[in-house]
């Protein structure tokens, strides 16, 4: 009959890289359809995904699997079979809850499949069915009622010839019973053979997981360590942009001064023309005009002075204004590295809790 289809879902199919053992490996760019089937033949469920012309997943659903959720859309499992494991990636959550009730009803399914088979193979174990020869061998030491009707010589005959008979038959249905059982008992071999393998590659998996763990412990410290000595260049780079900020603020506070300052000016010229038209005395009006003068010359030096001021707080706030940008650049790069480590241990945390689930 063939492989019956059961349930299909479009998922992205990722697979665990074989050299590290830790990173996904995309199966494909788009997302594929993954099937499970039943092989009515054979009794077994699998799950197969084909990407163009090469089957990318041919996994034999055993008792032993489990499906685990890694993520909110995301699901992985192991076959030790293929010595591989599996990652898919659906479009939601409930998508991913179908899959991963689909998985369990039929991983349920294969465990009543193999628990059958070992009744079956319990039924037909030869130290079942060894007894039967001596319950014939039993009736054999009885003879028949027919068989008493005749003479002593020819009972014997009869009973060696029955006899003889009933031994080859016995010996025929021995010689069944026993090679049914070297057959079981080669297939338990084998079985025997590839679960030992398994329990060695799973072992090996662990040993190697568990120096990952290490590895990764140690990584996380560094990653850790790095991201204290970033916060603290960011701590000094934005003491940086607050020391820029209050070079603005002194710019501001000099400009107002200048304002004042001419403000004055213009009323002292004001009281100057006012001082003028009232004196009438040339004397007088020399001497003020003087004292006006030398008032009038020290206010232009002092707004010269006030002039260099405004020109050293204006290169001032340049230089600052240079410096908040290349702290703002260095910020940007901090804070893009910043970002790169986060997103290096989100990764590392993924990977801990797929490596504690299984």
């Amino acid at each position: 009959m063939g492989e019956q289809p059961l349930f299909s879902a479009k998922a992205h199919v990722f697979q665990i890289d074989t050299a590290t053992k830790r990173n996904w490996v995309p199966a494909s760019k788009h997302a594929l359809t993954v099937s499970f089937y039943y092989d009515v033949d054979r009794s077994v469920y699998r799950i197969i995904c084909v990407g163009g012309t090469k089957a990318i997943i041919n996994s034999t659903i055993t008792p032993n699997m489990t499906f685990t959720r890694t993520s909110q859309k995301f699901g992985q499992w192991a076959d030790s079979r293929a010595n591989a494991v599996y990652g898919l990636g659906f479009g939601s959550e409930q998508q991913l809850q179908q899959f991963s009730e689909q998985f369990k009803e039929y991983r349920e399914a294969a465990r009543l499949v193999c628990e059958k088979s070992q009744e079956k193979f319990e039924l037909s174990s030869p130290g079942l069915n060894i007894a039967a020869p001596q319950v014939l061998s039993d009736e054999r030491q009885s003879p028949s009622p027919l068989l008493c009707e005749h003479g002593p010589e020819e009972d014997k005959v009869l009973h060696s010839k029955s006899s003889d008979v009933q031994l080859a038959s016995d010996k025929e249905h021995v010689k069944k019973i026993l090679s049914e059982g070297s057959i079981c008992e080669t297939n338990m071999e084998a079985e025997l053979c590839t679960l030992q393998e398994s329990n060695a590659k799973l072992v090996e998996a662990l040993h190697e997981a568990n120096h990952s763990i290490e590895q990764w412990k140690k990584q996380l410290a560094e990653y850790q360590e790095e991201t204290k000595k970033l916060q603290e260049q960011v701590s000094e780079l934005e003491a940086k942009c607050g020391r820029a900020a209050s070079s603005e603020k002194r710019k501001e506070e000099l400009s107002q001064s200048i304002e004042e300052m001419e403000a004055l000016l213009k009323a002292k010229d004001e009281e100057i023309n006012r001082l003028q038209s009232k004196k009438s005395d040339f004397g007088e009006l020399e001497t003020e005009r003087e004292e006006v003068n030398r008032r009038m010359q020290e206010l232009k030096d002092k707004n010269a002075e006030l002039v260099q001021q405004v020109k050293k707080a204006e290169q001032t706030l340049a230089t600052s204004q240079d410096a908040r940008q290349r702290a703002e650049h260095q910020v940007q790069k901090v804070v893009e590295a910043l970002d790169l480590k986060l997103f290096d241990l989100n990764n590392l945390r993924q990977s801990l809790a797929s490596l504690l689930d299984k």
